[in-house]
């Protein structure tokens, strides 16, 4: 988060409803849809004025301003299809293809809207070079191991298909792994890959590939065990670049897989809530539902461990993007609830509806929205120090 070097822009006072940085919202996001919605009922909600909405559609086409002392919130361009369509050049947002095309032109907006919020005086949620590395997930788990915090094994280098990356799975021996397109999210284009024994091969992906080759997102997880199948699918994927890392074995919770969503606000964890699945990927859309946080605690003390491990690694990797207000952190449990790794940190991890903060945290009986409200005006006051 960065503002203007001016300080003696208006409206740098003590802060409080409707005065001062951090008071006076601006959401970029999709007006009506339900991440801006929210954000905007939880800023009335601490008692100031309803935010400015600036739509995406409208920033892409370099229509917007900042005043002096906005806090200006830059949220999710998904879930409208024109936003897309500016993004990557398709009229069907279910399309998988495109990713490299939509980081690049979404990074150059988002370093747009950023260096116009400092010239006018306002404070901007993200920093758009984190932004940047946060929509690249091979640059996200280079920063995160370089700094210490623990995350899958994976490939380096480029992967120019199948081929290849059957060979390098090979000879780095990783017999599971999860193949990843870099600049996705969602789980869109992930495909969960098994390989044991030769010409055993089994892919799960929510993947659905058209008669023409062309890759469209679907609600349905589906099994591929044909090596031609799947080398397709691969190939199909390669051109806007993947992450391959190893698929590590995660603990479980009333027999199915689990893993956690935590939230980091201005560097302390607030919000956690437990994924379960049948299947490798846990997102809710994909039939994955809340867990019981509960017995995941106890999970973790009977393993000899603590609760504090989870939010302690979620806060390290939170770290590792320190001009980002909140970020959401996926952290993969190891069997029996012994150890813990980073497998994402997303920029827009915070659509958790109904969820309250953790005891201590400071959040308590705030949703995601509410507790980045609260955290604002400090935020500012720490950003002008």
């Amino acid at each position: 988060m960065s503002l203007s070097p001016s300080s003696t822009a208006p409206g740098r006072g003590p802060a409080g409803p409707g005065s001062g940085p951090g008071s006076r919202f601006v959401v970029v996001g999709n007006p009506g849809n339900r991440r801006t919605t929210m954000f905007a009922d939880a800023v009335r909600a601490a008692g100031h004025p309803a935010p400015r909405v600036l739509a995406w559609r409208d920033v892409l086409r370099g229509r917007y301003a900042f005043a002096p002392g906005e806090f200006v919130r830059i949220d999710s361009p998904g879930e409208d299809a024109e936003v897309d369509r500016l993004l990557r050049d398709t009229d069907d947002p279910t399309r998988v293809e495109g990713t490299a095309l939509w980081h690049r032109r979404f990074t150059a907006a988002v370093r747009e809207v950023t260096a116009e919020a400092r010239r006018a005086g306002a404070l901007t949620s993200v920093d758009a070079e984190e932004v940047a590395v946060l929509f690249d997930k091979r640059r996200c788990h280079a920063r995160l191991a370089a700094a210490g915090v623990p995350v899958p094994p994976a490939l380096t280098g480029p992967v120019d298909g199948w081929d290849t990356l059957r060979e390098r799975l090979g000879a780095a021996r990783f017999s599971r792994a999860f193949v990843k397109p870099a600049h996705g999210s969602s789980a869109s284009g992930v495909v969960a890959l098994a390989m044991a024994g030769p010409g055993w091969i089994r892919a799960t992906t929510s993947v659905e590939t058209a008669p023409d080759g062309r890759l469209y997102n679907s609600l349905r997880v589906r099994h591929h065990t044909s090596e031609t199948e799947v080398a397709a699918l691969v190939d199909a994927l390669v051109p806007d670049g993947i992450h391959v890392e190893r698929w590590l074995p995660k603990a479980s919770q009333g027999g199915r897989a689990a893993d956690l969503r935590v939230v980091v606000v201005a560097g302390r964890a607030t919000h956690a809530v437990v994924r379960t699945s049948r299947h490798p990927m846990t997102n809710l859309h994909l039939g994955g539902a809340r867990g019981d946080l509960e017995a995941a605690r106890a999970a973790i003390r009977a393993a000899g461990g603590r609760f504090t491990d989870v939010l302690d690694t979620a806060e390290r990797a939170a770290a590792c993007f320190p001009g980002t207000l909140c970020v959401g952190v996926d952290i993969l449990p190891s069997t029996g609830w012994r150890r813990f790794t980073v497998g994402e940190v997303n920029a827009f991890g915070d659509l958790l509806p109904r969820l309250t903060g953790l005891p201590g945290s400071g959040a308590e009986g705030l949703d995601t929205y509410a507790a980045q409200v609260a955290a604002a005006p400090a935020a500012a006051r720490r950003a002008e120090r």
